[in-house]
């Protein structure tokens, strides 16, 4: 679509721009340490040492920073965040008032790594850390405590806006991918639609009229020829018919379900959200069982990306003699907010897929405990299924 490709290159010229401020930002700002380092009447060892660590400090950085693809999995950003803090710590206690700005890189590390309850108190601690040094003379600076803690606060909130706005662009570009995927299964069910309306009553009513021709006195005068021919349309109207019935089916033409599975884990992944899957090793689910656990995955993944703030998200295909399970669980719900985001227009939202699960015999439930939101969608097998083993 060309409004879709519009969409997607501003989008690309959006993150652009936020990678390359984020860049500057960090290389910038670590060239001007360097140079009071370089300055410094300390040992040509102390300089060389000091010098070293500012080189590997933008892949430290940059490694928290960056919005994805090149985001790196939240285990490994805690390590990161581990070394910038000794990175940070020790060489000031040795290069002083030269090494300041980078408590402020710290303090935005923080804010992005950690959930907003642990961060925003750590990122305080290490913000009001430097004029705490100042005062007890561990380190040497002529700024006043008040100067330290302003240009750190500011250098830790340019870090984390501007990382931030990385972050919600990518999230923002996979939003509308899956918008778009949406859009397009909509209209191709409406297709499907059309075609069983209106192809498949046109096909019955030249089965019917066939039919009584052969039977009625509209027959065609008794040449074998003419009577094979018009037995030949018939039977293959009736082929074409059941042809459209099994295109038009609900789960017919579309995704499946290891496609749908893909797709989540695409847009996810680049929306900055780490996703885990666990799948069966074989599942061949009912054309029904896969539209509604297709259109639940959908939505709940839809959720994800508009109502949380989740950073990790698994995904969890179950399936046994009785039943298959499909499991979504991020960890985005709000402390003490509710259990599950406002239903959307009716037949979409929480409300619309307990309906659709419900109504081939299933389970549905949402619940958030923990500030972990999970939802469970428990279809049970048709007698048209086999269950892997």
């Amino acid at each position: 679509m060309p409004e879709a490709a519009r969409r997607a290159a501003g989008t690309s010229h959006g993150a652009g721009v936020a990678v390359g401020a984020l860049i500057v930002l960090v290389i910038g700002s670590l060239a001007l340490v360097a140079l009071d380092v370089a300055a410094s009447p300390l040992g040509r060892r102390s300089v060389v040492v000091g010098l070293t660590v500012l080189v590997l400090m933008p892949a430290v950085m940059l490694g928290q920073y960056a919005p994805p693809p090149y985001r790196l999995p939240y285990r490994w950003r805690w390590g990161l965040l581990l070394v910038q803090a000794v990175l940070t710590y020790l060489p000031l206690l040795l290069f002083h008032h030269r090494w300041l700005s980078l408590l402020g890189f710290l303090a935005g590390a923080l804010l992005l790594t950690l959930p907003p309850n642990a961060s925003i108190p750590m990122a305080l601690a290490v913000v009001t850390s430097g004029p705490l040094l100042a005062v007890a003379d561990l380190i040497e600076t002529g700024r006043s405590p008040l100067n330290i803690l302003l240009g750190t606060a500011i250098t830790a909130s340019t870090v984390f806006a501007v990382a931030h706005l990385a972050l919600l662009t990518a999230r923002l570009h996979g939003n509308r991918e899956h918008a778009t995927h949406l859009a397009e299964q909509r209209e191709r069910a409406r297709m499907q639609q059309d075609l069983h309306d209106l192809a498949g009553s046109s096909l019955t009513a030249i089965v019917l009229q066939g039919e009584t021709a052969l039977r009625g006195s509209g027959t065609p005068p008794g040449s074998g020829p003419e009577r094979a021919a018009l037995k030949e349309i018939i039977d293959l109207s009736r082929r074409l018919h059941d042809e459209v019935r099994s295109i038009s089916l609900p789960a017919g033409g579309g995704l499946s379900l290891s496609d749908e599975l893909a797709h989540a884990q695409r847009v996810l992944t680049a929306s900055g959200v780490e996703v885990r899957t666990l799948l069966p090793p074989r599942a061949e689910p009912d054309p029904a069982v896969v539209g509604c656990l297709r259109f639940v995955l959908r939505e709940a993944v839809g959720n994800v990306l508009q109502h949380s703030r989740a950073t990790y998200c698994s995904i969890t295909l179950r399936a046994d003699r009785t039943a298959i399970r499909l499991t979504v669980r991020n960890n985005g719900a709000e402390e003490g907010g509710p259990t599950a985001p406002t239903p959307g227009r009716r037949g979409t939202g929480l409300t619309g897929l307990g309906g659709r699960v419900m109504a081939l015999g299933g389970e549905f439930t949402t619940g958030a405990e923990g500030g972990t939101f999970t939802l469970t969608a428990t279809v049970p097998w048709s007698e048209a299924i086999t269950p892997c083993s």
